[in-house]
């Protein structure tokens, strides 16, 4: 059972969880967490032969989650408060929207899932309802209780597609979504540390990886250039590889970001760190956009999600223009991920 949270009703969220869940049906019993009747109609439009059996909350609670076999898809109700109007934000909806995120962290508590996948939210509609909120990264450690968590996103870069057993690209993040002028005061050897801890752990119990390889991007230039372009590798991150491989974590670097991701060192990584969001994820997303998952490390439970925001613009110009490849993969990678890591 995979909780898939549908996100921003205004954008590609629903089509492309719908689309996915049916396609992945004999797979996976992906259940949809977001208003009924608005997916069951989507659904009908989608394709007519996609079925939706709508459950509230409490019936799951009181009973558990019934299968129904692959001839139809689950949807447990998080009715939304204002008419949807595809491309068109609504405010109204925000809380609707978290209701969905806290629904799934619910049942991954309680034992109803053994995964969520998320689709992509409006990060605006939320602060809209009058509710700060900076991410799903970020809620989901908090409302988990977890200190501390870890984005990485990872796919399959194009050119490799088809290739027997070709290798994921994973990039990470020290810092996420920062101010580039905060980033330099937002690393510690203490963060960084427990930075390669987190990825270390979860590469080797959640991705079944015995001795993971972790390189290391350079915050500066030229990886500082010696000091003579920054020090932050010099006083912050040569430390917290030191500690982390005394700690018997395979950690590298630091490495300039704009050297590192060449096929002669990644072929000797199994993760990249970058220092800040836009360091790493430009490279990532060029190289396996569309098909790319952006995973949560560090939290008790299983999350991935697509590589990709709402994308109004398409949602506005109808059904069948976006492209639910993204969302697969977050599937995917989700089942292998539980197969992987049989104790969560």
């Amino acid at each position: 059972m995979l909780a898939l949270t549908v996100g921003e009703p205004a954008g590609i969220g629903p089509e492309i969880a719908l689309r996915a869940a049916w396609q992945r049906r004999h797979e996976a019993n992906c259940v949809l967490l977001g208003d009924a009747a608005y997916l069951a109609m989507l659904a009908h439009d989608i394709e007519p032969a996609i079925r939706v059996s709508a459950l509230s909350s409490q019936a799951v609670r009181n009973a558990g989650l019934p299968y129904f076999g692959p001839d139809r898809l689950i949807a447990i109700d998080v009715p939304l408060a204002a008419h949807v109007v595809a491309g068109q934000l609504d405010h109204l909806n925000g809380r609707s929207v978290l209701a969905t995120l806290d629904l799934a962290l619910e049942g991954l508590k309680a034992g109803w899932f053994s995964a969520m996948v998320t689709a992509p939210l409006q990060k605006s509609t939320i602060n809209d309802a009058g509710i700060a909120f900076t991410g799903h990264t970020e809620y989901l450690a908090l409302h988990s209780g977890t200190e501390q968590v870890v984005m990485m996103l990872a796919g399959v870069p194009a050119q490799t597609l088809g290739a027997a057993a070709a290798p994921a690209l994973r990039v990470a993040l020290a810092t996420t979504h920062l101010p580039l002028q905060q980033v330099a005061a937002a690393l510690s050897v203490d963060g960084l540390l427990r930075t390669l801890t987190i990825i270390d752990h979860d590469l080797k119990t959640k991705f079944g990886l015995a001795a993971p390889r972790i390189l290391v991007c350079g915050l500066n230039p030229h990886a500082g250039e010696n000091g003579y372009l920054g020090r932050e590798e010099i006083d912050v991150i040569a430390p917290a590889l030191a500690a982390a491989q005394a700690a018997g974590i395979d950690a590298r670097g630091p490495y300039p970001a704009d050297t590192v991701f060449q096929p002669k060192y990644l072929q000797e990584a199994d993760c990249v760190l970058a220092m800040y969001h836009d360091q790493g994820l430009p490279v990532l997303k060029y190289a396996t956009f569309g098909r790319g998952v952006n995973i949560t490390l560090g939290l008790p439970f299983i999350r991935t999600s697509v590589d990709h925001g709402t994308a109004l613009d398409l949602a506005a110009q109808g059904l069948g223009r976006a492209d639910s490849g993204s969302m697969l993969a977050a599937i995917d990678s989700a089942l292998a991920m539980i197969a992987a890591s049989p104790t969560l």
